[in-house]
Formats: structure tokens, C-alpha cells, sequence
């Protein structure tokens, strides 16, 4: 069934494709072969498993560190009780921190280029998409463009657009502890992200392929290097830049959480009008998107919850569909394979909240090519969404349902234990 959904996708992307007699499908075939790979490694093999789970494991004892400096601020009583706001959100200044020191250094440079090398050489994509794909693996959507930011006025609209898509189709290293946090396996969280890198250079080069000359090559490109004065200038200034994404955060949940109870409430009230006070938003949602959560595997007695946070994440953001998964894992109405697939695909930035920002960051970074971003950003939503639902499938092909329980064989002794 999930290879039912693959199938369903590509097909979606070929038939839908702006130039669909300029796919070229090298990228196409590779993207996804590529991305089966990962999947085999880090799902199907024991070994590969068990290495990915420890890695996971290491990254949420790494994250878990800022509870240090939370409670120096907010009082281990507050951390202990385990509110959001005090015990989560502070580990993106601590992530944020990290990542501007690498950067200083040089380090996260080398990463994102090297890797960027790799997928080029493998998929035949140019060099600054690959690169974008590559640093979308540890930095968020505004981020990653910044990576190659003198070249955007010189790509092509193909890669512009899979530039924009590759950031809609992953989420940053910094809120994976608020995923987690949610009730997210962090192992799955990971491995989608790792997934979603080749995965969105496929599915982007099938729905926008590229018809242009490409002027900027691995010849002449060079990343922007840090302007940071010092070593704890960096650190000082990666602690600060967080604070938009926190606050960001912060107002995005209150807002939206807040807008789906009106919403909620003014259904329930107009069902009550004909007997039916069960109307609610997360009710239209389940049942619009329960065609996608069956073609991608889930089990059919759990399609329905799966449909809701698919919609959730589609139409409010990820941080709310995360939120709800916690919140069904604790009601056990989703277990195992959904609860996999589940978490594969509701793994990006794709929403409309989303698509905002990223217009508004690549028409600041790029000013000459504003219209032509205000012209394939809801092309690039759909090619997000699209991934990361690509991504859930090759998961869902690969997930057996007893994979819980073949994913607590291979923890280490100290984690089972634990």
C-alpha cells in the first residue's frame, strides 16, 4: 500500500509538472533511490538501526543540557513541571548557540558543501540547490538560502523553486526538541530529515524541471564566511538570533491553537443547529485527507487520526500537528506503524504560515527575482507537502509492524534500561 503511495505521488508530480517534456530523470530516479537507501539503512537493518537510535538518543542527552541554564532563569521547580514554554523552548538559544560557533569556525561550512557535492555528483543537480538541500539538514528554511545568498539573483526560476520547496519539505535541527518534547520518536525526526534532503531534489526537479542555463557552477561558487569578530562573538550572537524564532514560536502556537478553539467552537455550534455538536475542525480534516493516510500504509482503524494531523500540519503547522500526535500517543489511538509514518509525514515547514515568511526572506535576498518568487512559492507548498508525504511513504514500505519492538531490541543496554 505505501508503494501504492509513491507511486501516487510521482505520478501527481509528473502529471501536474510545469514542463513535464523537460524532466530530466536522472535526478528523479537517483532522488529516490537515494532516499530508499537511507531508509534502509536507518529502518530495515539491524545495525543501521541500532546506530541511528544511539545517535538520536546522544542528540536528545545533548539538547537535554540546556536544562541547566533553563533552571538558573526560570527555577527548577518550573523545569521539573515541564512547561513548554520554560523547559523547550530554551534549548533552541542553547542549539542556536552551537550552530553560530560552527559556523564561526568553518565547520558547518565544510559539512553543508561537502555534503551539497555529494548529492550534486549523485543527482546531477546544480551546485546551489544541492548545497540548500544539504544545509536543510541542520538549519531552518531562512537559514539555509543565507548559505549561498551572492548567488540567488543569478539562479534559474528551477532552482529557485527547489530551493524554496527543499525549505518547506524539512524543519530546522533547532525545534526538533520541541518535537520531541511533543512526544516525537527522535530517531524517526532524524532519519526523516536525512530522507527528506534527496527526497526534495527529486520531487522538485520532477514538478518544476529545469529549462534554463544554469550560470552558477561548483567552479565559481564560494560560501559567505562568518563576520562574526570572535569565537564569543559568534556564541553571543547565536544565543541573540534565536530570540525572533522563539517569540515566533511562541506566538504562532497561541495564535493558532487559539483560532482552531474558535473555529471549533462556531462548528460545534452550527452542528448543534442539526443534532451533530461533534463538528469540529480536526473532524473536516480527518476526513479530507483519509485518501492520503491509507495510500501511504496506515493502518485503516488509524487512518482517520493520521488524516487530522496530516491537515493539521497542511493548513495550521507542524507545531500543532506534533502537539496532537503527543496527545493521541497518550490516548493510545496511535501506536507503531502510523505512529511512524505519522511523524515521517508531517515532518516539514509546509504550511501557509510558512510559505509567507519564505516569500518575504528570498524577495529580501534576492530583490531582482521578487516576482519570480511570488510566482512558484504555492508551486513550491505543493512540492513541500508532497515530500515529506513522499517521505512517509518510502518509510511506510519499509516500517513492519512490529517495528517497535524490533526498534527496542536494538537500543543499547543503558537506553532500554533507562
Amino acid at each position: 500500500m505505501s508503494a501504492i503511495g509513491v507511486v501516487t505521488l510521482l505520478s501527481f508530480g509528473w502529471i501536474f509538472s510545469k514542463h513535464p517534456g523537460h524532466i530530466k530523470w536522472r535526478p528523479v530516479l537517483c532522488g529516490l533511490i537515494l532516499q530508499f537507501l537511507f531508509g534502509l539503512i536507518s529502518i530495515r537493518w539491524p545495525v543501521g538501526r541500532s546506530i541511528f537510535q544511539c545517535f538520536a538518543s546522544k542528540v536528545e542527552a545533548f539538547l537535554n543540557f540546556a536544562k541547566s541554564g533553563a533552571s538558573f532563569i526560570y527555577s527548577d521547580k518550573l523545569i521539573a513541571d515541564g512547561v513548554f514554554a520554560f523547559t523547550v523552548l530554551p534549548v533552541i538559544f542553547y542549539f542556536s548557540f552551537f550552530i553560530q560557533i560552527l559556523y564561526y569556525l568553518g565547520i558547518m561550512q565544510w559539512i553543508i558543501f561537502s555534503l551539497g557535492k555529494i548529492l550534486q555528483n549523485i543527482l546531477g543537480t546544480s551546485i546551489c540547490e544541492s548545497v540548500a538541500c544539504a544545509a536543510n539538514i541542520f538549519l531552518g528554511m531562512t537559514e539555509s538560502p543565507l548559505m549561498i545568498k551572492p548567488y540567488l539573483n543569478k539562479l534559474t526560476t528551477s532552482e529557485l523553486h527547489t530551493i524554496t520547496s527543499s525549505g518547506l519539505s524539512t524543519v530546522s535541527g533547532t525545534v526538533l526538541a520541541a518535537y520531541i518534547k511533543f512526544g516525537a520518536n527522535p530517531t524517526h525526526l532524524i532519519t526523516s530529515t536525512l530522507m527528506a534532503a534527496p527526497a526534495a531534489l527529486c520531487y522538485s526537479k520532477l514538478f518544476y524541471p529545469e529549462t534554463e542555463k544554469i550560470i552558477v557552477t561548483s567552479d565559481n561558487v564560494r560560501l559567505e564566511k562568518s563576520k562574526d569578530a570572535s569565537l564569543l562573538d559568534a556564541a553571543s550572537k547565536g544565543a541573540v538570533i534565536a530570540i525572533p524564532l522563539v517569540f515566533g514560536i511562541i506566538a504562532n502556537i497561541v495564535a493558532f491553537v487559539s483560532f482552531i478553539a474558535l473555529v471549533n467552537s462556531l462548528l460545534s455550534w452550527t452542528g448543534s443547529l442539526v443534532g451533530y455538536k461533534e463538528f469540529t475542525f480536526e473532524l473536516i480534516l480527518s476526513k479530507v485527507f483519509i485518501p492520503l493516510s491509507w495510500i501511504m500504509g496506515v493502518p485503516w482503524d488509524q487512518c482517520e487520526d493520521v488524516a487530522t494531523l496530516i491537515g493539521l500540519k497542511t493548513v495550521v503547522n507542524e507545531f500543532v500537528a506534533y502537539e496532537t500526535l503527543g496527545k493521541y500517543k497518550k490516548e493510545g489511538r496511535i501506536f507503531g506503524r502510523a505512529e511512524a509514518i505519522a511523524t515521517f509525514a508531517i515532518c516539514g515547514f509546509a504550511n501557509p504560515g510558512s510559505v509567507g515568511i519564505t516569500m518575504s526572506m528570498m524577495s529580501t535576498l534576492a530583490p531582482e527575482k521578487k516576482e519570480i518568487v511570488a510566482g512558484i512559492v504555492m508551486r513550491a507548498f505543493v512540492a513541500g507537502s508532497a515530500t515529506t508525504f513522499l517521505t512517509a511513504s518510502i518509510a511506510g514500505m519499509l516500517i513492519s509492524n512490529d517495528y517497535n519492538e524490533q526498534l527496542i531490541n536494538t537500543l543499547p543496554l543503558n537506553t532500554t534500561a533507562s
